[in-house]
């Protein structure tokens, strides 16, 4: 069983997916953090260095070798159903979650740890803001191809049982 963690920057994918994959006993991967251990290099410097396009080439690339994985929970970065046929392929390959959180919590959350995520360490309030309501509304065709949609407020370590 692999389980595909799919939602916004600051969604809880992270969180949710560590926390679920102890309770299922299987491991977990940080889709961003396994791309930044191969690359050897920040998100931020690929995206620099190589353009976006590299950088959702690699992560497509990351996201199949799952594949060798029997059993994971993989928590992907927000942007990733949305390139490839990323979606298409998480959902032919395994179950899909999508962690759904309100733009105003969304926003809290970022603008409290923005200085540990560089894509908006450098905007302000409105700017913030206005990134998040964007991106939702681009994203979202894609998110909601998920399997599962949850709330994040609902979320608790047992809510993986109830849904596999």
């Amino acid at each position: 069983m692999r389980i595909f963690i799919l939602g916004f920057m600051g969604a809880g994918k992270t969180h949710w997916g560590k926390i679920w994959a102890e309770e299922l006993g299987v491991p977990f991967l940080d889709l961003d953090e396994h791309i930044v251990a191969q690359q050897q290099q920040s998100i931020v410097n690929i995206f620099e260095q190589k353009g976006e396009d590299a950088f959702r080439q690699l992560e497509a690339a990351a996201l199949r070798s799952t594949l060798s994985m029997d059993n994971c929970v993989v928590a992907c970065g927000g942007g990733t159903p949305c390139f490839k046929n990323n979606i298409e392929w998480m959902n032919q390959h395994g179950q899909t979650i999508f962690i759904s959180v309100q733009p105003k919590i969304l926003y809290e959350r970022l603008r409290q740890a923005n200085s540990s995520r560089p894509l908006i360490q450098q905007m302000n309030n409105q700017s913030l803001q206005a990134y998040i309501e964007q991106s939702l509304e681009e994203r979202m065709p894609f998110y909601s191809q998920a399997g599962r949609l949850l709330e994040a407020p609902l979320l608790t370590a047992q809510t993986i049982r109830s849904i596999i």
